[in-house]
This record gives C-alpha cells, structure tokens and sequence, in this order.
C-alpha cells in the first residue's frame, strides 16, 4: 500500500493544483507540490472517532498512510497511531521537541526533529534506518523527489541551510546555504524546489545539482511554505501579503494585502481559488487569477494552521480551540467542534476522516460515525 502511494505522490510532482491529489495524506499538505487538496468528501457533520494523549503539545501535523497516522509532539517523541483506534502501534524518541510533519515514504517515515537531526524510521516497528545530523533545528516537513532512480529527500534547517539527502542512506547529497532560518517545508514541482525563509526571499533551487535558478524578493520574512501550481507559487509573509509569483522568470502575477494579518499559515490551491490563513483570526479564500478576495472567514483567534479542500469543504483550526468545516465557495460556516486549546497543527485529510493534533498535548481523529 505505501509504494503505491509513493508513486501516486510523485505522479502528481509538477502537476497543477487541479490534477487529482495522491490518495492518503503521506507527508505535510499531502502531495510534493504542497497544494493542500485531499482526496474524496467529508461526512456534513464529523463525529469525533477517536483522541490520543501524547506527552506534550502537538504542533507536528499528521500524516496518513494505509491504516496507521504518524505524527510529532513536543515531546520529543514520533508516535504511530492505529487510524481506527487510535492506539499507539509504536513510538521513537527524539532529542527534542518533534515540530515537523513526518513524510511516509515506501516502507520509511522521515522526520526531522528539533534537534537537528533528519530520522528515517522503519514504518512497520519504528526502529531507526539512519539518522542524518544538521547544525540546528528542523521545524518544517520533510518533502522527496525522485531522479535517476534515486529518491531524494529535502528538508530546511534552523542553520539556514537546505539539505539534499539520500533516502537510502542517509548521505548528503548537496546543501544549499541561505541567509537565515528556513521555518518551512519546501515545495516541489517541475524538477524544482521551492522554499522561503527569515531572509525574506522565495529561492527557486535546481534538484539536480542544488544551484540557484531564481531568487524573488518577498518584501518579508516568509514564516510558511509555498504551494505550487501552473508553473507559479503562492504564499505569505509577516508583512501581511499574499503573493503569486511566476517560477520561470520571478514576476510577481498579483499581492493580497491585509490590513494586520502576519500569515504564518501554507496556502491550499485549488484550480481557481487560493485558501490561507492569517493572523487577524480569519480563514480567507482569494482568486488564484487576480488575488481579489472572494470570502472571508472570521475565527476567534489567529490561523497559522494550514487549511485543506476536500471535495466542496474547506477545513481549518484556529488558536481559539475549534475546528471549522467551511463551504468552499461562500466560506459558510458548515460544522465546528471545540476542542478548547489553541491548535497550531495543519489538519491532515484521508479516507474521509480529519487528523490533528492541538496544544492540549492531544491527536485528534474525526469522521462518519458509524
């Protein structure tokens, strides 16, 4: 089952946003391109399956793969969760706090930790493969791309650094050295790679040799990841602006600009709309052609967490504890649930059910009640 999703992810690298989403969720908003789209519908009214009591905070988003979820906490450790009951299948321990969304790849889970190290484990008893040390913490989700029959796996660094490594052994291939933290996951289409950082520039870096294609001013640091889609990337940044960019050559297509709203929150990409949230407590929905906002969502809180579109949903979190089930075309309100405590995780969507973990120090699992 997992190979099968590995190759259904890479069929999707270099894909628009409107092309169909790999099928699970393996790895942090769902596919390479980081278009946050997920696959199938969600129940109008999801019940709450299950939760899980990690020992610390959850601020790793899920990922999904077959019948078991994986994800981080503040806890240090990488947990295995059984998707129909949420029982732990096994758990690894880290040096630090496990902020990163972990990538299921084949029979491996990637993650990075904030102790700077990149783990591969064995997704069947979470025992270690290798492990690969950088000079600071690893925050952002790990992403992969595979060229010449090797896969390659890419992950930013608190030491300012992109690192290309070998999924097979654990062995750098490149680094690629900006001039500040990358917080980020970076993003993947068309044989290149995709990320910002706290030097307020968008780097457009070659997979193949780890050289620099592009560099584009962003005008501010830039807290999240890019989505790619149609050969151009959208994102945030502190400064309150929504960007769109075209890859082959740097133009800025369009900007959003809020009024207060810092976005720390990845966009989601559909074939004609760009969905993110924002630190003045709203989920906002843009035109992907022009920028010009179609609706917005208010919460009570700030949204750094990274909305998903499933079918007609839009799912988000907010630091004022709940969960929203939005329309994706008006942005109504179509469900909630309070879970009570800020929740800075990304939901993760498959198989119709929603996983996310929450400042509580919780996993939570929602779905059809059967």
């Amino acid at each position: 089952m997992n190979k099968i999703l590995s190759v259904l992810a890479l069929a999707i690298v270099g894909a628009h946003a409107a092309d169909p989403a790999p099928a699970g969720w393996p790895m942090f908003r769902g596919d390479p391109a980081l278009t946050g789209i997920a696959q199938g519908a969600l129940p109008s009214e999801p019940g709450l399956l299950w939760s899980f009591k990690a020992g610390g905070p959850v601020k790793s988003s899920a990922a999904i793969s077959g019948s078991r979820a994986f994800v981080g906490s503040d806890d240090a450790q990488v947990y295995c969760l059984e998707l129909s009951t949420g029982k732990p299948a096994w758990t690894f321990k880290t040096g630090a706090a496990v902020e990163s969304s972990p990538l299921v790849l084949g029979d491996k889970v990637y993650v990075g930790s904030n102790d700077g190290v990149l783990y591969a484990l064995n997704a069947a008893d979470g025992k270690l493969a290798w492990k690969y040390q950088t000079g600071e913490k690893i925050s952002g989700g790990v992403n992969y791309a595979i060229a010449g029959g090797q896969t390659n796996l890419l992950a930013g660094s608190y030491d300012f650094k992109l690192h290309c490594v070998d999924a097979a052994t654990g062995r750098s291939n490149w680094v690629f050295e900006t001039g500040n933290y990358i917080n980020g996951a970076p993003a993947i289409a068309g044989g290149q790679i995709v990320f910002g950082g706290c030097d307020a520039l968008l780097h457009v870096v070659s997979l193949g040799d780890g050289k620099e294609a592009r560099q584009i001013e962003a005008g501010a640091y830039i807290p999240g990841s890019a989505a790619l889609a149609g050969g151009r990337a959208y994102f945030g940044h502190y400064e309150n602006e929504v960007l769109c960019v075209e890859l082959a050559d740097g133009r800025k297509v369009w900007t959003f600009k809020a009024r207060e709203a810092a976005f720390f929150s990845s966009p989601a990409v559909t074939a004609d709309r760009v969905i993110i949230g924002g630190r003045d407590r709203r989920v906002r929905c843009l035109d992907r052609a022009t920028g010009k906002e179609v609706w917005n969502f208010p919460t009570r809180g700030k949204v750094d967490s990274s909305p998903v579109v499933c079918g007609n949903s839009v799912v988000a979190a907010s630091d004022d504890g709940r969960l929203y089930l939005l329309a994706l075309d008006t942005g109504k309100q179509r469900w909630s649930y309070e879970i009570g405590e800020s929740i800075p995780a990304s939901p993760a969507v498959a198989d119709g059910r929603i996983v996310i973990g929450s400042e509580d120090g919780k996993v939570y699992c929602f779905g059809e009640k059967r």
